[in-house]
């Protein structure tokens, strides 16, 4: 089998870890590039990387990169990863994958009719938790799911100049920690949400501080979501069905899930996976969509993208580089 060569693009703290993971699971990478060139040496020096690139087009013009992993700020991710894909290769890119759902089409589309992977660097669908809950609530352990609950509370520091509350570069709580928590809700959802209600306060640069959101599906089923940036909150995702529930903590990289059963207040721990190896499991599902030409890797990623398009919409917030699209 082919060695499938990878390119990180962006140096920051989440590029550091994918690098240490594709160390684990490759021995080896590719490439690496950064805006400024000085740090992208000292990142290639750090992991021992082959190749360092002096601009994005020299990235682009090398045939031997198969997939680049972008880790840049949102309002970068759309023009990355078409630019990427026209020049054929795949691409795993960090959460948000784009910042609203038309540019997920486009980008979607241009990857079907090169034949290329794209796929959102969402640890929620590669954990191997998730697909063993799954199983069991498809099972019917809980009875039919009823109510979904997640809370996602990070307390930034306060700074009008840092990417998180900087509306230039698509900050606001919601497409930084609210990803999660509509990706948790989505993956235990059975359809997709036909109604959405929320509420939202801002920060004084226009990005969303905190927010209030519910989600109804034809099934029944109903998600509440919480977030805020300037406030800690255990990031606690809970599944709620007729004869039980399932209480996860530490969702975005959950290993371990407690299952109440309400007739007789009964406990069972599930325990599967391992949180170190999170970005580990990323690197392997990519390269396995890859070889395996597997066409669902943005099932999910599609519905929460068209969810979080349309609660920023009911609250007015649009980025200013979205006017000149």
């Amino acid at each position: 089998m082919k060695k499938l060569n990878w390119c990180i693009i962006g140096t920051g703290a989440i590029a550091n870890e994918l690098a240490e993971s594709l160390l684990r699971v490759n021995g080896e990478i590719y490439g690496a590039y950064n805006r400024t060139y000085e740090k992208a040496l000292l990142f290639s020096k750090k992991y021992n990387i082959k190749k360092t690139y002096q601009s994005i087009e020299d990235v682009m013009n090398d045939t031997l990169v198969d997939i680049v992993y972008i880790s840049t700020p949102h309002n970068a991710h759309y023009e990355l990863i078409k630019k990427s894909l026209e020049n054929n290769k795949h691409v795993l890119c960090e959460k948000a994958i784009t910042v609203n759902s038309q540019q997920l089409r486009e980008v979607m589309e241009l990857a079907n009719e090169k034949n290329l992977k794209l796929m959102e660097a969402m640890t929620i669908y590669n954990m191997p938790i998730y697909k063993v809950l799954k199983d069991k609530i498809d099972q019917g352990i809980i009875g039919k799911v009823k109510m979904i609950q997640v809370n996602f509370g990070s307390c930034k520091d306060y700074d009008v100049t840092n990417r998180f509350f900087s509306k230039d570069l698509a900050g606001g709580a919601l497409l930084d920690i609210g990803v999660y928590a509509t990706a948790f809700a989505r993956y235990f959802m059975s359809k997709q949400p036909h109604k959405i209600l929320t509420t939202h306060d801002e920060f004084e640069t226009g990005v969303d501080e905190q927010s209030g959101i519910i989600l109804q599906n034809t099934s029944g089923e109903l998600s509440v979501i919480s977030l805020t940036m300037r406030a800690k909150q255990p990031k606690r995702g809970i599944i709620s069905g007729e004869l039980g529930y399932i209480d996860v903590n530490d969702y975005p990289r959950a290993t371990q899930a407690t299952i109440v059963y309400t007739k007789d207040g009964s406990k069972e721990i599930i325990d599967v996976g391992n949180t170190t190896l999170a970005l580990d499991y990323e690197v392997i599902h990519m390269e396995k969509s890859i070889i395996e030409n597997d066409q669902t890797s943005l099932l999910y990623t599609h519905d929460v993208m068209d969810i979080l398009t349309k609660v920023r919409h009911q609250w007015g917030i649009i980025y200013p580089f979205e006017n000149k699209e």
